[in-house]
């Protein structure tokens, strides 16, 4: 645990971060989001699974949504373009609507650490019926940890035993 989770816990339970976001991984992860090459989900998901423990499995996949603006450039969500391999992998539910951005909202790579979490207070919603589940949350790169927990407490609120982040590559922090 990092010594920011120490003293103030975040509202996920646990990540599982793959790689460094450092080279090559920064690379592929570049060319997935913002050049379009879905091709690189492969590795990058093969990678990811590689590091997760075959057991327990959770009950269902999130992949971290985007604003809708962000989907409308891109055309696709790298986060779920890596969960689909992921639940492919070890055969696990995805939903794919299940849980929205709400707002459109600054990139978070845009914004200095300290004001990633007010970016997206609030910034998302779920209709899903989650009591009791187990509920693993994909996505390509955790810096902060801010949208990820945003997401936890949305999750949690609609009942989520335990919400894991599934990380392809962790930032490391400032020195």
């Amino acid at each position: 645990m990092c010594g920011r989770c120490l003293t103030r816990r975040p509202a996920f339970d646990r990540v599982v971060a793959a790689l460094a976001y450092a080279f090559p991984a920064d690379a592929l992860v570049r060319a997935l989001k913002y050049r379009g090459s879905l091709a690189c989900a492969r590795p990058l998901a093969t990678t990811l699974a590689g590091a997760l423990d075959p057991e327990p499995y959770p009950d269902l996949l999130v992949a971290m949504p985007l604003t809708q603006q962000r989907l409308r450039e891109r055309g696709f969500n790298q986060a779920m373009e890596i969960a689909r391999l992921i639940g492919a992998e070890f055969g696990l539910k995805i939903t794919a609507s299940g849980c929205r951005r709400t707002r459109e909202s600054a990139p978070q790579a845009s914004l200095p650490w300290k004001e990633r979490a007010a970016n997206v207070r609030n910034a998302f919603a779920c209709e899903l019926d989650l009591e009791g589940k187990i509920i693993a949350v994909v996505d390509d790169v955790l810096t902060t940890g801010a949208s990820l927990n945003e997401l936890a407490v949305t999750l949690k609120r609609r009942g989520a035993r335990e919400v894991w982040g599934w990380i392809v590559a962790r930032t490391p922090p400032p020195h």
